[in-house]
């Protein structure tokens, strides 16, 4: 079944472009969110950020810590809202297992990387992640200034006819 959001008036889809400086992402999962009707509406008008978020595994799940929702104007007015509550987020039960033995015995991160609509439903990417060092990051920016500047050159470039 199609989404049913007309293409042009499609959410923005959120990223969280400092993970990929931050942390070597080893694998990627797709974890559904457990929300609220006013959580729902706020993302599809795009307010939120994950930028300062992560997840952990607590009780055999796992939980979104950090992420901030912003409410509408329009949410009631009788409830008390938690734009940073705690979240949490569907996974297969083998696909938890296999993430808590990597945090807990690897020592890796699960770092949120995006967030999108699929199928009418807010997935979030997790990423399994290691921190970099100061010298990784420094190593990955000059891999990319010269894919950068390589691309330039070979645009530049006339074939010899």
């Amino acid at each position: 079944m199609k989404d049913q959001t007309p293409r042009s008036q499609a959410p923005p889809r959120v990223e969280n472009r400092r993970a990929r400086h931050d942390y070597s992402i080893e694998e990627r999962y797709e974890a559904g969110l457990v929300l609220e009707g006013w959580e729902v509406k706020a993302l599809r008008a795009g307010r939120i950020q994950i930028r300062d978020s992560y997840a952990i595994v607590k009780n055999g799940a796992i939980w979104l810590i950090g992420s901030q929702i912003a409410p509408l104007p329009t949410v009631s007015t009788h409830r008390t809202v938690d734009p940073e509550r705690t979240r949490k987020l569907l996974l297969h039960q083998r696909e938890i297992d296999t993430l808590r033995g990597a945090v807990e015995r690897r020592g890796l991160t699960l770092v949120p990387l995006r967030l999108y609509w699929k199928h009418g439903r807010a997935k979030l990417e997790l990423g399994l992640a290691r921190g970099k060092k100061l010298h990784d990051k420094r190593r990955s920016e000059r891999e990319r200034d010269w894919a950068r500047q390589k691309a330039r050159l070979l645009r530049h470039e006339r074939p010899s006819s």
